[in-house]
This record gives structure tokens, sequence and C-alpha cells, in this order.
């Protein structure tokens, strides 16, 4: 494969020259990044071509390769770094409690801060300290595609702005909550660094003595969010949607729960990741009237 080098923080601008070739993606040894070039530019190397990864699978986040499962042996780790070349290597063995606090060992290198990109916005955060679902990418978008500008909306689990900061950036104005006050911290920078402050009103404590008058759209993300349900709908109204993550299909519970509070609802539900053996990352949209 046919390189230029480049300074890694000039990798942004090297991918939009006319010279790089879009059809491969660049990577990162150190400080320098390899940017592949087009036939008939020049280059500075001409790297033999890799084999496509057959090991075990990861999560990039940021400049952090994150493993979950079994712990992966030395030589499974080796294989990563030799593929990807990350600054640090976690094991995730578990995300824990109410707080959803990651359960990590460190493998190779040092856990830090990284800013994460994705469907154009910066997600700051430690993957030691925090927790990052990269398989909800296309659930973060979707809420970014589902609210409409203006509307009032509660995010009860807001973490570090996983789903407010796409629905912000869409134009909702977002009643962001977070009991972990380190995830809280990251939440607040992360508004800031993408522009959203007049977007997100953010607070920090549970959602539960939180939630402030009646909203056009709850986000509920949280395996646990059905317990909470009965919080919810006490600031819901005919015509709001509440979207309700769960493990497992939660359907007759919802509905039990809504009708209780004197609404009628439709539930729709959609998987969104497998989590375990039978096991699915479930989204139930309730629809309220």
């Amino acid at each position: 494969m046919r390189v230029r080098r480049v300074r890694k923080e000039a990798l942004a601008a090297a991918v939009r020259e006319p010279w790089a070739d879009p059809s491969r993606r660049p990577y990162v040894e150190g400080e320098v990044a390899l940017v592949p070039v087009r036939e008939g530019y020049p280059c500075d190397d001409d790297l033999p071509e890799r084999r496509p990864y057959c090991g075990r699978p990861f999560q990039m986040i940021g400049d952090t390769a994150v493993v979950r499962g079994r712990r992966p042996t030395a030589e499974e780790v080796a294989a990563i770094l030799a593929w990807r070349r990350p600054a640090c290597v976690l094991y995730l063995a578990a995300i824990e409690g109410v707080r959803r606090l990651p359960a990590v060992e460190t493998l190779y290198g040092e856990a830090h801060p990284v800013c994460h990109h994705e469907n154009g916005l910066c997600y700051r955060l430690n993957p030691a300290e925090v927790m990052y679902a990269a398989g909800n990418l296309e659930e973060r978008a979707l809420m970014g595609r589902t609210v409409q500008e203006g509307e009032r909306v509660a995010d009860m689990f807001a973490g570090i702005g996983y789903f407010t900061l796409p629905m912000a950036a869409a134009g909702a104005n977002v009643h962001a909550m977070e009991i972990n006050p380190v995830s809280f911290g990251y939440l607040a920078e992360n508004i800031e660094a993408n522009g959203l402050i007049g977007r997100v009103t953010a607070e920090c404590g549970d959602c539960r003595s939180l939630l402030a008058g009646t909203y056009d759209r709850i986000v509920m993300g949280h395996f646990d969010a059905v317990a909470f349900l009965s919080e919810a709908l006490a600031h819901a109204r005919g015509g709001t949607t509440i979207h309700l993550h769960a493990l497992g299909d939660v359907a007759d519970a919802a509905r039990v729960s809504a009708e209780s509070t004197g609404f009628k609802v439709r539930i729709a539900t959609r998987k969104v990741k497998k989590y375990g053996p039978h096991i699915w990352h479930i989204v139930h949209e309730m629809v309220l009237s």
C-alpha cells in the first residue's frame, strides 16, 4: 500500500487532500499517521498489503481498544496491537450498578481520556472510568433523526451524552440527568465541546427527583428503566413518546404501567444488539394517548 507520512495532528486535513485515497483507511503509528495515496501521486513508502484481521473482536474508543467477553490471551492482545496500534488496550469484564461503572483491566499502555468521534459529534471520556456502548451507534444516530426541532426531551440516564448530544444537535431542548458524578463531568465537557450549551440543561443526581414538568419525549437508556417508568409517566402527556431500553421484551409490563396511570399506549419494539446467549438489548417505543 502506497502511503504518505504526516503528523498525527495533521491527519484530519491530510485525508481531504486530492492525493489521499478515500477507499483505504489511514492508521497511526505513535505520533505519525500513514495516509494511503491515490495512483498517480508520489508517496513516502510502499508498504506490503496487510492481510484481513481475523483475531479477537475489539472496539476502538478514540485511540483505545476495548475487549469484552472472556479475558483475552497475550497472543490476542499482541494481534490487536499489531493490527490497529492502539495507545491502550482495556479488558472490560462488566458494567456494574445503577451508575454503570466499568470493571476494567488495563492490558497495554495507560488508560486515559480520549475524544471519540461519531456522527459528527465528539464524545470525551475515559473508557476505564465510564461506559461507552459502541454497539449502540445506530441507536444514537436514530435518536438524532427522530427528534423534532424545539421538542422538550428528558434524557433520564444521560451518561456522557450518548443520546443527549445527537438530539440536541438536531434541535431538541434536552433536560439531561445523570447520577454518576464522573459521567456528569464528561457530559458537561461534551455539551460545551459540541457547542450545545444553549440546547441542554444538565443536572447531576437521581432522575426521579430531577424530572420537572411534562416532556414531548422521554429517553430511558438504562437496562433497569422499566423500574423507573412510573416516574417517567408522571411527567408525560398524551402525545409523549417514551424510548424504554431493556434486556429482553418488557412490553407487557410497560403496557400495564402506562394503562394503570390512565394512558392508552402503542408500543413498537426493535432489537439494538445481541447482549448474550438468547438475550437482546431491546428498545420499546411507547407512544401515549
